[in-house]
């Protein structure tokens, strides 16, 4: 599918999403929405590898028959269907019935069935505890298919589900013609950008903009001890502790095998139950498998996931690649014993005020000697005093500050604030620290700014070449950082402001002398022709 087409498919789904939420605000019916996606997904990937899988034996239906290939072929062979199933669990990792597959549930839409909503509700209940090998409980615990804003009783909520799923079918048909599942990824994709886009401060919550998550990505997929050798082959193991829908991950993973490389897990962390679930779908959109991912649902900065929890470092998990975007100045209430936490120990606690600094230790402290990590934070982070200036000072001072770049303001949905992005490693090659004051470069959009792929590209090519350009980028040595107190304000070391002309007051008065000359002589000329009209000079 063209980039066109697939804008024209988003756009028809985030015209359905606004014509059908009815008494819903756009966050809640977003999670019907993308789950309604996500189960076209599963239903059409599980058919096609369906019918790989049965060849001859996969049923041809008459025109007239409305039920799923797959539906004949269970009543058929049922002595075989526990094999089948199996076969199907090593293949792809799941199992749908034939009665919760899309287009199953969509033609009991298109009739205008009674038995919709209880189906509907069997599936999701099928899928979240038995369709994978791994269960994904709580999947769809967002979707309320019982909720009064879709109707005061079974029968208005059925007629209501009837009506959506039909229009998104419909919808979804005029593009999918030949066309591989993959494209429903993007679908997925797009329709989380523009909820969050109409989300305000929510957006925050959940959204990466593609455009930022593309510089992140291009940094830690590039070879961390010498960015200029290029991508690296392969990472094992990439971590977002602030993963939102996921969309960073992802990044990075179409990163790597867009360059032929490899991605051996995914792990991601997200407070917001709603938003873990987004997730958990949005992976498996992107045809990631469930033994390829890890997303677990908790508290970053208490730190609440058994597997960051290993107190011995040779059993330690650790990451080739972190990034992040963590909710800017975050308000935390660290207890006493915090301060002796594995992760701050060494460092201090970032202020209740803003956990910025918290949440880029937690990070750092499971980044491999191998890895790169890129976090995007509020400028303050940069020049605050107090506690966080203890543990800017420290990190500078370890040589784990690589980079730190300026981007432009208004660039999030959430924040018009500008933000930068520190990279950081623990074993880096330079011993300098490079500044990219990116701030000017940028297309000025209505309601946001916006990154061009050239935008991006240039702050990508200098990070790798660690290029030096006038008013743009700088590698600073540590002895000037430690004059400047460690305060890594990027004005102060990349100004972005053009150096005033140098005036030569000698030029300027020989100007200034033949120009009266000019008037005098005008002068002249023009009372001699007052003179000849018999006029007064002036």
């Amino acid at each position: 599918m063209t980039e066109n087409n697939q804008t024209q498919l988003g756009n028809t789904l985030w015209k359905i999403a606004d014509e059908l939420r009815g008494a819903m605000n756009a966050d809640q019916f977003r999670d019907y929405m993308l789950s309604f996606l996500f189960l076209r997904y599963l239903s059409d990937n599980y058919e096609t590898a369906a019918k790989k899988e049965l060849g001859k034996d996969y049923p041809v239906l008459q025109d007239n028959d409305k039920r799923t290939p797959l539906a004949v072929w269970y009543e058929q062979n049922k002595a075989d269907v526990a094999e089948f199933e199996k076969q199907m669990r090593r293949k792809v990792h799941y199992v749908i019935e034939p009665s919760h597959l899309w287009n199953s549930i969509a033609e009991l839409a298109k009739t205008q069935s009674k038995e919709l909503l209880r189906t509907l509700q069997e599936g999701f209940k099928y899928i979240e505890n038995e369709s994978f090998e791994s269960t994904f409980q709580g999947l769809f615990s967002e979707i309320n298919l019982d909720s009064d804003k879709l109707g005061k009783n079974y029968e208005e909520r059925n007629k209501k589900l009837c009506n959506i799923i039909q229009t998104i079918a419909e919808g979804i048909k005029a593009f999918d013609k030949g066309q591989s599942v993959d494209y429903l990824g993007d679908a997925y994709e797009f329709l989380i950008g523009k909820f969050a886009a109409g989300s305000g401060q929510k957006a925050g919550e959940f959204y990466t903009p593609q455009r930022i998550s593309d510089i992140l990505s291009g940094i830690v997929t590039l070879d961390s001890q010498d960015p200029s050798k290029g991508e690296k082959k392969k990472i094992e193991r990439v971590l977002d502790f602030a993963c939102g829908s996921g969309s960073l991950l992802l990044n990075v993973r179409k990163r790597m095998t867009d360059a032929g490389g490899t991605i051996g897990k995914i792990f991601g962390q997200e407070k917001n139950i709603t938003t873990y679930n987004l997730a958990r779908m949005n992976m498996l959109l992107h045809g990631v498998k469930d033994t390829e991912f890890q997303i677990h649902h908790g508290d970053t900065l208490v730190n609440d996931w058994d597997i960051l929890n290993e107190i011995n470092p040779s059993k330690k998990l650790e990451f080739d690649a972190i990034v992040a975007n963590p909710p800017f100045s975050y308000r935390w209430e660290p207890s006493e014993e915090m301060g002796q936490d594995f992760r701050f120990k060494s460092y201090g606690l970032a202020p209740k005020s803003a956990a910025d600094f918290a949440f880029l230790l937690h990070g750092f402290h499971f980044l491999s000697k191998e890895g790169t990590m890129a976090i995007i934070l509020p400028h303050g982070v940069l020049f605050r005093s107090g506690s966080e200036e203890r543990i800017r000072r420290k990190l500078l001072e370890d040589g784990n500050i690589d980079t730190v770049i300026g981007l432009p303001a208004n660039l999030f949905f959430s924040t018009g604030i500008p933000v930068c992005i520190l990279v950081l490693k623990k074993c880096k090659k330079f011993d300098d620290v490079l500044f990219i004051n990116a701030v000017n470069h940028f297309e000025k959009g209505k309601r946001q700014n916006n990154l061009l792929p050239e935008n991006i590209a240039k702050i990508v090519e200098t990070y790798r070449d660690r290029k030096e350009e006038t008013r743009y980028s700088r590698r600073v040595s540590m002895n000037e950082i430690i004059k400047n107190d460690f305060n890594l304000n990027i004005s102060r070391y990349v100004s972005t402001s053009e150096d005033e002309a140098i005036i030569d007051l000698h030029e300027v008065n020989k100007k200034l002398v033949a120009l009266d000359e000019d008037i005098k002589k005008a002068r002249e000329t023009h009372n001699k022709f007052l003179k000849e009209l018999g006029l007064p000079p002036i």
